[in-house]
C-alpha cells in the first residue's frame, strides 16, 4: 500500500489536536466540496482530504496510523477465534484444555462415541457465529433524506461480502444499525452472528450536527445587526428560510429556526436549526461609505467600553 501523509494532506502538524484537525478539514471541505466547487480536480481533492480526516480524525485510527503508517490497517487483519489465548496453558489449539484438539474436548465432555445428542453419532456440537462491527461514513445529506447503500466488507478468509443497507432519514451520528445474521458464520448448524454498522456523519462545510439539531454560522452586516433585518438562511433540503434579526443583535447571538434540523421519524417533531449571528465588517470601503462611517463616528454616543 502506498503511503499517504494524511497530516500533509490536511496541512496540520503530526502533534495537532483533534480540534485543529477538524478545523483544517472543515476549511478544506468548504473549498473543495462538490456542492460548492465544480470540477474533477476539486472532487478528487475533496475525496483525498475526506479520506485523510476519516483516519486521523478518529483517535483510534490515528493511533494505528501513527504506529504503522501505510500498513495502519494491519492491526485489524487478525481475528482470533473465541477461547484462543496466545501462549496460554492450552497452547495453539487447546484454549486452556491441554494440548489436544479443540474438537477432542467436546468429544470427551459430551460423549463423543456415546449416544448423546452432542457426540459424533448425534452430530457435532453447534456453535453460533460471532457478532461483527463496522463503521459506515455518510454525508449529512444522506442521513437527512435517507439513503440505500451497498456496503462491502472483507471477511477473515479474504472474500468480500456485499450488503444492501437502508439508512432511515434522520439517522444520527453514532447510531448503530443491526443486520441480523450477517456477521460471522455459525459452525455445525449454529446460527450466524449479527453485523452492527456504526454510523458516522462526515463534517459538512456549513452545518454542524448535535443529535437531531443542526447548527450554522450566518454572516450579517453591521447595519443589519443594528437596525434589524430579515436575512436568508440556507437549509439542508435546498430551500432558504428567512431569519428575523432583532435590532441591536450582538455577534455570537444564537437564534433558533424550529423544525429545520434532522427528521425524527413519523409523528415526531424534527430537530431545530440553531443559527449563530456573526457580524462581518467590510474590509474595503468606498469613498461614500467612509464618509458615512466617519459621520456616524462623530454623532454616535455608543461606547462598547463604557462598562470598563
Amino acid at each position: 500500500m502506498k503511503y499517504k501523509d494524511y497530516y500533509a494532506i490536511l496541512g496540520v502538524a503530526r502533534n495537532a489536536s483533534d480540534e485543529d484537525i477538524k478545523k483544517a478539514y472543515r476549511k478544506l471541505a468548504r473549498t473543495y466540496h462538490p456542492d460548492l466547487n465544480k470540477g474533477k480536480a476539486a472532487e478528487e481533492k475533496f475525496k483525498e482530504v475526506t479520506e485523510a480526516y476519516e483516519v486521523i480524525g478518529d483517535p483510534a485510527k490515528r493511533k494505528q496510523y501513527d504506529q504503522f503508517g501505510a500498513n495502519w490497517k494491519a492491526g485489524d487483519d487478525f481475528r482470533p477465534p473465541p477461547g484462543w489465548h496466545q501462549g496460554g496453558a492450552g497452547g495453539r489449539g487447546g484454549a486452556g484444555f491441554g494440548g489436544g484438539d479443540f474438537s477432542d474436548f467436546f468429544e470427551a465432555f459430551f460423549g463423543g462415541s456415546g449416544g448423546g445428542g452432542f457426540g459424533r453419532r448425534g452430530g457435532a456440537f453447534p456453535m453460533d457465529g460471532e457478532d461483527q462491527e463496522a463503521e459506515l461514513s455518510l454525508d449529512l445529506h444522506d442521513v437527512y433524506h435517507g439513503v440505500r447503500r451497498e456496503v462491502s466488507l472483507r471477511a477473515s478468509d479474504g472474500s468480500v461480502k456485499k450488503f444492501q443497507v437502508t439508512i432511515p432519514a434522520g439517522t444520527t451520528d453514532g447510531a448503530r444499525i443491526r443486520l441480523a445474521g450477517q456477521g460471522g458464520a455459525g459452525r455445525n448448524g449454529g446460527e450466524a452472528g449479527d453485523l452492527y454498522l456504526h454510523i458516522r456523519i462526515r463534517p459538512h462545510p456549513f452545518f454542524t450536527v448535535q443529535g437531531h439539531d443542526l447548527g450554522a454560522d450566518v454572516p450579517v452586516t453591521p447595519w443589519e445587526a443594528s437596525l434589524g433585518a430579515k436575512v436568508p438562511v440556507p437549509l439542508l433540503d435546498g430551500k432558504v428560510a428567512s431569519l428575523q434579526l432583532p435590532p441591536g443583535v450582538a455577534s455570537g447571538t444564537q437564534l433558533k429556526l424550529r423544525g429545520k434540523g434532522l427528521p425524527r421519524g413519523h409523528g415526531h417533531e424534527p430537530g431545530d436549526l440553531v443559527v449563530r449571528v456573526m457580524i462581518q465588517v467590510p474590509k474595503h470601503l468606498t469613498h461614500r461609505e467612509r464618509e458615512l462611517m466617519e459621520e456616524l463616528a462623530r454623532v454616535s454616543t455608543f461606547d462598547p467600553r463604557s462598562h470598563r
